[in-house]
């Protein structure tokens, strides 16, 4: 059965134990309605802004970098286990706001978050990109809360 509803997901990783619903989720969407994924990933280079970039700064990169590689890598498995075409996206920037271009560029009917669901103080320093997802997007957004570890 295939869906005209969805047709491009965009899974947003960040590699984590946490995201692996979020993952489970978008990945069986994508079975039901016959869509391509998108397994996403921010190389979250806004923090580095700042700083001039030398021998410290591209070694920090590097491993951001092959992060990325790991956690898309992961979603292609789960996809490929399922019979879902996955495509591995690896951007740069802020997080948030590279999801949101990503998705409204690249004609995604649903951005596949996931989030720790904090609140209060961690939630204020930490900031929530899936909150900033949310607020931002175009396209719509499933949020899927992830279990807190302990």
């Amino acid at each position: 059965m295939t869906s005209e509803f969805y047709r491009n997901i965009v899974i947003a990783t960040d590699g984590s134990e946490n995201n692996k619903k979020a993952i489970s989720y978008g990945i069986e969407i994508a079975k039901l309605s016959g869509a391509t994924v998108h397994a996403l990933y921010v190389v979250d280079t806004s923090s580095f802004s700042s700083i001039p970039m030398d021998a410290g700064w591209e070694a920090m990169y590097e491993i951001l970098r092959k992060e990325g590689e790991k956690a898309v890598f992961e979603v292609k498995e789960v996809g490929e286990a399922a019979g879902v075409e996955v495509r591995e996206v690896l951007w740069e920037g802020h997080p948030s706001n590279e999801i949101i271009d990503f998705a409204e560029n690249n004609n995604a009917d649903l951005i596949v978050i996931g989030t720790l669901g904090k609140t209060g103080l961690d939630r204020f320093l930490m900031g929530s990109v899936a909150e900033k997802v949310v607020r931002g997007s175009k396209v719509p957004v499933m949020v899927v809360r992830g279990e807190e570890q302990s």
